[in-house]
């Protein structure tokens, strides 16, 4: 079977396209970086935001600042136990407070920890990674009204991550079941 001369053209042409396409295709051959360096040439949405009229696109580089990301909520149930941690302890008022600082590792405390017990503190926050985080006062949770002492604490840090700015106290049945989750950590024995 004998090709047409049209049938050759065709193919001819089919190859000449083929082959100064596949430069543009290949990063060894001028059509690209393998170094993740830009192309020498302009693309068409390089040169159109150039012009005053025209609104940057998706990839265009902005002075305006990202919006802060916002605050991750702590995971419940098992961490990591990682954690870096400033825990403050009033036990009355116009007591002096007590302040510890733990460090914990993989749920085991580290050396610079000043923790009366550490131990118990690092495993309890790789258990429930969101012990840290009680509920914010306010919100349509049904509390009892009574009084479990004039204790209050503050704990802020990081825990797997995430960080931690909460407050303790025991004015009420929600503040007390959150304080005496937190035990361990707080490093006190309990209530009044």
């Amino acid at each position: 079977m004998t090709d047409s001369p049209r049938s050759l053209r065709k193919t001819a042409l089919a190859l000449l396209l083929a082959a100064t396409l596949l430069p543009a295709c290949s990063p060894d051959q001028g059509g690209g970086s393998s170094s993740g360096e830009p192309s020498a040439t302009p693309t068409a949405s390089a040169t159109a935001s150039d012009s005053p009229s025209a609104s940057p696109s998706a990839d265009t580089e902005t002075s305006v600042p990202a919006p802060a990301p916002e605050p991750s909520a702590a995971p419940s149930g098992p961490g990591q136990g990682n954690a870096e941690l400033s825990i403050i302890v009033t036990t009355a008022e116009g007591e002096p407070e007590t302040s510890y600082t733990l460090v914990c590792t993989d749920g085991v405390p580290a050396a610079e920890s000043v923790h009366p017990a550490a131990d118990a503190a690092c495993s309890a926050l790789k258990e429930n990674a969101g012990l840290l985080s009680p509920s914010i006062p306010g919100t349509a949770q049904a509390c009892t009204q009574q009084w479990g002492g004039p204790q209050e604490a503050t704990v802020t840090g990081v825990v797997d991550g995430v960080p931690v700015d909460a407050s303790f106290s025991r004015t009420n049945g929600c503040e007390i079941g959150s304080w005496d989750a937190a035990r361990d950590v707080l490093g006190v024995a309990g209530g009044a």
